[in-house]
């Protein structure tokens, strides 16, 4: 079937499946199999050429199994269904549709009864403009995530409202649009005519933007294009570089596309910016390659956290800690996380072994840069990283001392002698015969077991015979408990306290479910209105299946009847305490609710509401100030510490520290009820974007 396709015809994702084909055979409208993947992409790509390149994808997820079906339906235009015959994208409804054609330009279009063009793919390109096409503005192109991943990536191509063609990285989960890494700098704000307009592609290869008077402004180099008859196509790289390549179209043997011009010329150095990750993930370093095009690789002792996504973010391996002794450091020269956003310390006219000392002895310092006689100290997670033969600086990355072991249990120095006691007497006993060394065997076997339940009955009594409410946990308990004991906490009288692992996402989203709802209670529901005024971690018990109990009134306040008010001295715990108690007001339920936004956003980051910095840098130490730069900036990844179920979940993510920010509002009107809250998080009600929760003090400052 060539050019036109009629209402009611279809495709099926299968191998060696047809395609509807333009006129002159060079384009081609179905399906494609992802190489090495059992999915299939309903695309358009250029037919004669061996590897069949794709310059048109739906935006969204166009990948789907065999099986699944694009077919031209009148009223409804393009439908993709998977093989159940649901619907995966519709172009869009179009009541008097008539029928479709694939055209020379590579241009997807569908028309009217009337014949009128009313449907194209030119308007929604995937990741590649081909020549004819437009870009108008107000356009946005976006990346894949990789290579056989046709999924939204991080980059984007777009030309804003004010003219300026600008390449920038994104936040995939939240689409926060970082700066831009290439600007066209058409925008002219002395002279609104002489902005740009349109992202032109001619027939003939040349790309433009288009100015409002009518002038252009050449991106293609008038040389870089060579004579003859070339395929032209311009494509923003799953690793945000946008190139425009050429094909000759009678190609003899296996040839590939060649480049005419790309921007920018060295992503690794030109995408450093205030936000996001750069052109490899955070922590990952960048490099260019011969072809102009990053490589990333992660530094020794920063693993892939995806070994699948070489371009993605790298993790630490061990737990940080600030214990100086077990740490050193790995030089690196010509290689610089430039990202601002991560430093946190700069020290002048310091030597390179002052700059490593005092990285070594500051327990949030990942890695120290010294240049000259200047030290940056940054934290973790680290952005931009790039290397180049050219840079003088070096790079000081801390790293846990020798290998960490495979099961990270305590070592018991007793064990190995009685072990060789044991071994000892074995090995005389296999001396003997084997039916005497089977009855000694079986009596040592016995004396063990017995000797392992005295043990055993003298540590852990029958808890019926005892008169307490302690739990006693087996010592199998505490390994899962704490992670093989991975993470010390501290020392107290009896003993090394161990750092408990993390609660799951979904756990700690229905704990601040729980609490909300408690307080809820104690605010609207009881016959009377109870303030609890001292909310913290504390007085929050959870049973075996982490409901949430509210605990220890001590210092609540009871309200007589139609009473919404109270004036009393200053109650509460240091972290919690809403400022309007520092003020001399009257105090209403909205204390409990800034304890409570405190509280969850505690939840959510799993760190305390003041955190003390040894190393006396104040960056993070009030927690409702870190939580609402992390909200501002979009790094709610830095919040929660790259929880990766947490951070999967983003938009309920994205609602919580939202709510917490309103909750935590410094004018207690601002603040929402519990009753909202709770509403709120459930999903029920819309969270508007929260103002910053301390302009009062702010002002004052």
């Amino acid at each position: 079937m060539n050019g036109s396709v009629p209402i009611g015809s279809s495709l099926t994702a299968t191998e060696n499946a047809r395609s509807w084909l333009s006129p002159s055979g060079d384009f081609a409208f179905g399906f494609q199999r992802i190489q090495g993947k059992d999915n299939y992409v309903l695309s358009i790509w250029y037919d004669k050429i061996p590897d069949k390149t794709i310059i048109w994808y739906p935006q969204g997820n166009p990948m789907v199994s065999r099986g699944s079906k694009i077919e031209l339906i009148n009223g409804r235009g393009l439908v993709l269904s998977d093989p159940q015959g649901t619907d995966l994208w519709v172009s869009r409804p179009i009541s008097n549709l008539a029928y479709a054609v694939m055209n020379d330009t590579g241009n997807f279009e569908l028309f009217g009864s009337d014949s009128r063009k009313i449907w194209e793919s030119f308007s929604f390109p995937g990741d590649t403009l081909l020549p004819t096409q437009i870009m108008k503005r107000g356009w946005v192109i976006n990346s894949k995530k990789s290579e056989t991943n046709f999924t939204g990536g991080r980059f984007q191509l777009r030309l804003l409202e004010d003219g300026n063609l600008v390449l920038n990285s994104r936040d995939i989960r939240s689409n926060y649009a970082n700066k831009a890494y290439y600007i066209s700098d058409t925008y002219d704000p002395s002279n609104s005519t002489n902005s740009g307009d349109q992202l032109m592609f001619d027939a003939t290869g040349y790309m433009y933007i288009l100015r409002r008077n009518g002038q252009r402004f050449n991106l293609t180099p008038n040389d870089a294009l060579p004579s003859g008859d070339y395929y032209h196509r311009a494509t923003l790289g799953f690793d945000g570089v946008f190139i425009q390549y050429y094909h000759p179209k009678n190609s003899v043997g296996n040839t590939s596309w060649s480049v005419s011009w790309l921007v920018p010329e060295n992503i690794c150095r030109d995408i450093i910016g205030e936000k996001g990750s750069g052109a490899c993930g955070f922590n990952n370093v960048c490099s260019l390659n011969g072809a102009s095009r990053p490589n990333c690789e992660c530094p020794a002792g920063l693993p892939l956290l995806d070994p699948s996504d070489p371009y993605g973010d790298c993790k630490l391996n061990f737990t940080p800690s600030c214990n100086e002794g077990d740490f050193d450091f790995m030089e690196l020269t010509g290689v610089d996380w430039p990202g601002t956003w991560s430093v946190y310390v700069q020290m002048d006219s310091v030597s390179t072994q002052e700059c490593k000392d005092s990285c070594l002895h500051d327990c949030f310092c990942a890695v120290a840069i010294h240049n000259g006689d200047t030290c940056w100290k940054k934290r973790l997670p680290l952005s931009s990283g790039w290397t180049n033969e050219s840079l003088s600086m070096k790079a000081f990355l801390k790293y846990r001392k020798g290998e960490l072991p495979s099961v990270n249990f305590p070592r018991f120095p007793g064990k190995k002698k009685n072990q060789k006691t044991i071994i000892t007497i074995i090995s005389a006993l296999l001396g003997s015969s084997v039916f005497v060394n089977v009855i000694f065997i079986g009596v040592i076997c016995l004396g063990f077991f017995l000797n392992y339940q005295r043990k055993t009955n003298n540590h852990y009594p029958d808890t019926k015979s005892l008169d307490t409410n302690l739990t006693h946990f087996t010592y199998r308990e505490l390994v899962e408990a704490t992670n093989g004991f991975k993470e010390e906490v501290g020392k107290g009288a009896f003993g090394i306290v161990y750092k408990d692992e993390r609660p799951s996402w979904k756990k700690r989203r229905q704990l601040a479910l729980g609490i909300a709802k408690g307080l809820a209670y104690l605010h609207e529901e009881c016959s009377t209105q109870i303030i609890h005024c001292d909310i913290k971690p504390q007085n929050i018990l959870l049973d075996e299946y982490y409901n949430a109990k509210i605990s220890d009134f001590g210092l609540a306040k009871l309200l007589i009847k139609n009473q919404s008010r109270t004036n009393t001295g200053i109650r509460g715990t240091k972290g919690y305490v809403a400022p309007e108690w520092f003020r001399n007001t009257p105090v209403t339920t909205k204390v409990d609710v800034y304890s409570f936004g405190v509280l969850i956003l505690e939840i959510i980051s799993c760190r305390k509401s003041v955190k003390e910095n040894e190393s006396g840098n104040d960056y993070g130490a009030i927690l409702t100030d870190w939580a609402w730069d992390c909200y501002e900036e979009r790094i709610l990844d830095t919040l929660v510490g790259n929880d990766l179920e947490a951070l999967d979940d983003y938009k309920n993510l994205t609602t919580f520290v939202m709510v917490g920010l309103w909750c935590v509002q410094e004018n207690p009107s601002l603040r929402p009820t519990m009753r909202n809250v709770i509403q709120m998080l459930d999903g029920v009600v819309e969270v508007s974007e929260p103002p910053c929760p301390f302009p009062l003090s702010v002002t004052i400052s």
